[in-house]
């Protein structure tokens, strides 16, 4: 029986496994790799930062459904100078490379961040474009101009890799994986959650407090596989991250399949914050039954009927 190896590439990055978890999900990452094992990571996502401090929306801000989740947070965050003062210093010692995630309102603001971010020492920033433009109110990611500028202007002031994670509501995620490829982005993470609403029968209220919220959990892969598939097949030489509803390492397959290099993890951790020992196993194991010596080798192998 072949041995496998979980060791992959994305981009310029050299990552020991595919598994990355995901922003939002493991905190600042340091509180969570006090009771994870965090050595079967390729990497793991920081919660995003701001230029300042953002407060979040008030409570409450998550709601469980039948099948995976919504949240509403708000993106609370301290703003980039106390990240670098308080939490940079906690991931130096982690095992496991640190992402950092960036928002903004504008492509100068994301383009701070990423400069903090990368003074603080982070693998690689995740371009979180689900944000909001000041100017307009439309989501970056909706827009290949848009998101092409924000991904420049980070480009501009730093040398870390730049990963731009995209809305899977987007209108053509093509061509904004386009733009912000032709921009300077060295990966792209497919996908932030999808737009939901969940409503209480016993008040007739939203279940959270923002009323539409994002959604995540396994509902969410068809949607972000069929980003990821489509966006591979067009753009070959753009390096893609898997990303929504991940819960097993057949879901890891999956997207690897369709055209991942490297697959996040997310919601699971809520309910399991181990989740990634036993989805490296199930991985593993499924490797071998496809005769596959490692991630690599299955990676865009879907077929046409």
């Amino acid at each position: 029986m072949a041995q496998v190896a979980l060791s992959t590439s994305l981009g310029p990055l050299a990552l020991r496994t595919p598994l990355i978890a995901a922003s939002g999900t493991v905190g600042s990452v340091w509180e969570w790799a006090s009771v994870a094992d965090v050595s079967v990571y390729g990497a793991a996502v920081a919660k995003s930062v701001a230029p300042e401090e953002w407060k979040g929306r008030s409570p409450p801000r998550v709601a469980p459904l039948p099948v995976g989740m919504l949240n509403s947070i708000g993106i609370q965050n301290p703003g980039i100078e106390a990240w670098i003062a308080e939490t940079a210093p906690r991931l130096k010692d982690l095992d496991v490379p640190v992402w950092g995630s960036a928002v903004g309102g504008t492509p100068q603001e994301f383009a701070a961040v990423a400069a903090g971010l990368e003074a603080g020492g982070v693998a690689a920033i995740e371009v979180n474009l689900s944000c909001p433009n000041l100017d307009d109110g439309e989501m970056f990611s909706f827009d290949p101009r848009q998101s092409a500028e924000v991904v420049a202007s980070i480009r501009e002031v730093t040398t870390t890799p730049i990963g731009a994670k995209l809305s899977p509501d987007t209108p053509d995620i093509v061509a904004v994986a386009r733009a912000c490829q032709q921009a300077g982005a060295d990966f792209v993470v497919l996908t932030n959650t999808a737009r939901g609403f969940g409503v209480s029968i016993s008040d007739a209220r939203p279940l959270i407090s923002g009323g539409v919220g994002g959604y995540s959990g396994p509902g969410l892969k068809p949607l972000s596989l069929r980003c990821v598939y489509e966006v591979s097949r067009e753009l070959p030489s753009l390096p893609v991250v898997g990303c929504g509803g991940v819960m097993t390492g057949a879901d890891v397959v999956e997207y690897l399949i369709a055209g991942a290099a490297a697959v996040e993890i997310g919601t699971v951790h809520f309910a399991e914050p181990r989740a990634g020992v036993r989805i490296a196993k199930e991985l593993t194991k499924i490797l071998v039954r496809l005769g596959a010596t490692s991630p690599e080798e299955i990676v865009g192998s879907v077929q046409p009927w």
